[in-house]
Order: structure tokens, then sequence, then C-alpha cells
């Protein structure tokens, strides 16, 4: 199957300059390829870099060598390169990403926080909050709170919110971090089935589950990330 995402040689260090330049490695040498309905899981003991792995992914870090090809547009895009435009547009179209937490603009309203990176991607706006809303309810969030902003949601809430955000658009990639963390077990299997949904669609998955009843019934193999050594 198509490789939508692969790292070549991927490396990231992290300089602190408040303790005398100290350079903290974490990660080194990360090849890692996922296919087009392929979802891998990251694995690893805490603080082996697995959060980073996502986040260089997502390009909200700079790699400190190797690669990362994005399948985008036709090209492979390599986001440890790219500037800034170009990242965004890719996030637009082609890479989403759902983390543990929500941020967005206040005083919007759930169904419009959700709709919006669906109509980036050219969804038309009816369509965008049908599927908004279909999502929203499917997540087993009261209609109720479909028109508020979600800013004092509880935390599950919150997370459902985020999950509707992003398999709503259909990225080609996505990268999820512990989706189901603050979720309890009837919304756990909820996410299951969104997952394996995405993935016969052809979506490419790389996730974070420290649930392993999450992690079993999801991916198709488990990547580990191991620990680089400690600060040199």
């Amino acid at each position: 199957m198509t490789i939508l995402l692969r790292t070549e040689g991927l490396g990231k260090t992290f300089t602190l300059h408040l303790q005398g330049g100290t350079r903290i490695p974490v990660l080194g040498g990360v090849d890692l390829a996922v296919r087009a309905g392929e979802c891998v899981a990251l694995s690893g003991p805490s603080g082996a870099g697995k959060s980073t792995l996502m986040r260089c992914l997502y390009g909200n870090y700079g790699a400190g060598a190797g690669r990362i090809l994005l399948a985008h547009q036709g090209r492979d895009l390599d986001l440890a390169r790219a500037d800034a435009r170009a990242v965004i547009e890719a996030r637009r179209q082609t890479i989403g990403y759902v983390s543990q937490f929500l941020r967005v603009i206040p005083r919007v309203s759930t169904r419009d926080i959700v709709a919006e990176p669906m109509m980036a991607r050219g969804v038309a706006r009816v369509d965008a909050l049908a599927r908004a809303s279909a999502l929203l309810d499917r997540l087993n969030l009261p209609e109720r709170l479909h028109g508020l902003p979600p800013a004092t949601f509880s935390g599950g809430e919150q997370q459902r919110v985020n999950l509707a955000r992003g398999f709503g658009p259909r990225h080609p990639v996505l990268l999820l971090d512990e989706p189901t963390a603050s979720l309890d077990a009837a919304n756990r299997a909820i996410v299951i089935g969104l997952i394996d949904e995405a993935k016969q669609a052809g979506t490419a998955i790389v996730g974070i589950f420290h649930d392993a009843e999450v992690r079993e019934a999801v991916a198709d193999r488990v990547f580990t990330v191991e620990p680089m050594q400690d600060a040199a």
C-alpha cells in the first residue's frame, strides 16, 4: 500500500540555553513508514520521545537531522525543511492532529469549531455543520452544548470536541495523541469505531495509546521509540 508518511534518520535535540547550553538528545535515527489504511502505535517508556516524535511529524518541532516526508498534493513534502506557509497548507489539506487538550478561539460555538477544518478543506458550510453535529451526537455530546463555546466543558467533553474536529475533515494522515485519555468505556468504543472507519477509508494513522485495550483494538503494528542517552 502507498506510504503517506515516513521519516528518514530523524533526530531531535533540545538545547537548554539557561543551563549553560546543555544539550538533551531526544530522538536519533528514527526511520518510520506509515501506509494508507494503517494505524501505527508508538510505544516506549515515559520520556522516550513519543510526544516529541508526534510534534515533529506535525511540524510543531523542527528536526535536528533527517527528513519527514508527507505525501501532499502529489509530491513528497519534507516537513523538516518546509517553510511555515507550506506546513500550514499541509495541515489544512493533508495531516490532522488530535491532541489531549482543546485549544480554540474563545466564544466560538462547539459546532463551528468542529466544522471549521472541514470548510478549510473545501466542504460547503451547510455540509460541514451537518457533519459536525452528527459527529458530536455520535460522541455523546448533548445537542444543547453544540451551540455553546467549549471553554467551560469538562475534560471528557472537550476531548470529544477535539475528536470530532480531528475526524471531521477526513485528512489522509491523522496523528492521535492519547485520544481516549479522558473518556469512559462507552466513548472509548466509539473512538475505536471512528479509527476503524478512517483506516477503511485509507487514512494513515500514528497514535500514542496508553490504554492497552484501545491500542490492541486499533493498531496494525507497534513502533518502539528507543530512549536516547542522558544529556550531553
